[in-house]
């Protein structure tokens, strides 16, 4: 075993409780068994069964046409937004949404589509008035075409409720506007808000659903839509370099964690509400779904992560307000450990 190799080991080792992201999360031996076994073949071609069966399952399950798997929720919105826009195209998001703020401007840089970000509310969704007023008047050269309403759920761990979606969608549907779901967490919106899938997943055109972060997959996103947008979403992957050979091994990764790390989102969100109440005599404490944002009464130094991290709990920062997120690798004993090293620093 080479020295890099060696030092990770004893870094992993080493690690009890990673509270950065539900992105950590490792396939399962279960998981790493399915992907072993799968079906692959070319698909570019669309000759990998894995892949097609992933996308067809998906489509079902959110009651729509058709499924494209790609790499990741980023290039799933990205190909999305491309689907729906052209250039001088506009689309109205919120100011501190995933596609608007974490990924590069992808959609303007490589899509000639404007943003005009709108302020999100207290619950994680936007206004229907603040979407009306926003709309461009298309007989004005002066302005790009609105074409799109980019939402998200669930929006720092909130589940937006199934009313505030409804209100938006009606709005943007009444000015002739598509609208296209960053559905990350699509999983952990459904189990906190307690509706079905196609319930939520109705009231839009396209939705991007992750599953390489609560659901445990190692790679990917699925987006799916009506037929003719997935065709054209196909065609944009190809182009963005998105296209992949005998891809099943990951796909089957996903089907995966469709069958088997769904319902045991639940835990995560009790594991959350169990944190932020053992938290919330150190500080100030707002629990959602799977994530807890805590700021301690103490201000948050390195010397603080270097303390978590000596006792195997693993932050993101230093910032004043932290993120800690509850995923299927954190056990009981890890979020105990965590919490008493917490209380260790902070009391």
């Amino acid at each position: 075993m080479s020295q890099y190799a060696t030092r990770n080991k004893k870094l992993s080792q080493s690690v009890i409780c990673d509270l950065r992201s539900d992105t950590v999360t490792m396939p399962d031996s279960a998981m790493r068994a399915a992907m072993v076994a799968a079906d692959v073949g070319d698909d570019v071609y669309g000759e990998d069964l894995t892949v097609n069966r992933l996308e067809a399952a998906v489509a079902e399950r959110l009651g729509k046409e058709a499924g494209l798997f790609l790499v990741s929720g980023t290039q799933s919105n990205l190909v999305g937004m491309l689907s729906h826009c052209a250039r001088g195209d506009e689309i109205l998001t919120g100011r501190g949404y995933h596609i608007y703020k974490y990924e590069a401007a992808g959609a303007s840089v490589l899509g000639g589509i404007a943003f005009d970000p709108l302020n999100v509310a207290r619950d994680g969704g936007l206004e229907p008035e603040a979407i009306r007023t926003a709309i461009k008047d298309v007989e004005d050269p002066h302005n790009a075409i609105t074409r799109l309403v980019g939402l998200e759920n669930t929006h720092n761990g909130r589940a937006v409720p199934i009313s505030r979606c409804q209100a938006v969608t009606k709005a943007a549907r009444t000015a002739g506007l598509s609208v296209h779901l960053d559905g990350a967490r699509f999983f952990n919106a459904i189990e906190a808000l307690s509706c079905s899938e196609t319930e939520l997943a109705n009231l839009f055109d396209t939705i991007s659903v992750c599953l390489s972060k609560g659901l445990g997959a190692p790679v990917g996103s699925v987006l799916v839509g009506q037929k003719c947008l997935i065709d054209r979403a196909r065609r944009w992957r190809k182009m963005l370099g998105g296209g992949t050979r005998q891809s099943g091994m990951l796909a089957a990764a996903g089907l995966y964690a469709l069958g088997h790390n769904v319902e045991r989102l639940r835990e995560d969100r009790l594991r959350a509400e169990w944190m932020a109440r053992a938290l919330a005599a150190y500080g100030k404490v707002e629990q959602a779904t799977n994530m807890i944002f805590f700021t301690p009464n103490k201000s948050v130094t390195p010397s603080l992560i270097s303390h978590m991290a000596h006792n195997g709990v693993k932050l993101s920062g230093p910032n004043d307000t932290m993120r800690l997120v509850i995923h299927k690798d954190i056990t009981d004993r890890g979020l105990e450990v965590a919490v008493s090293a917490f209380q260790s620093s902070l009391g």
